[in-house]
């Protein structure tokens, strides 16, 4: 399952630059995922200063 980026989001980009497959966008209120492309490395999870990235079988219980 790919990651899934939370509303504890704040925007701060840090993630897109780590996505080493460039999945990562900014959104209208938050940076989002292309499910189809993450390959759930983890990266963006690993630089978010808010733990916004999850795996998505975690959001979604």
């Amino acid at each position: 399952m790919a990651y899934v980026i939370t509303e504890d989001c704040v925007s701060c980009g840090a993630c897109e630059s780590e996505c080493p497959v460039e999945c990562i966008k900014a959104g209208d209120k938050i940076y989002v995922i292309d499910k189809e492309k993450c390959t759930e490395c983890g990266s963006c999870a690993g630089v978010c200063p808010v733990d916004a990235p999850k795996p998505e079988s975690e959001v979604n219980k």
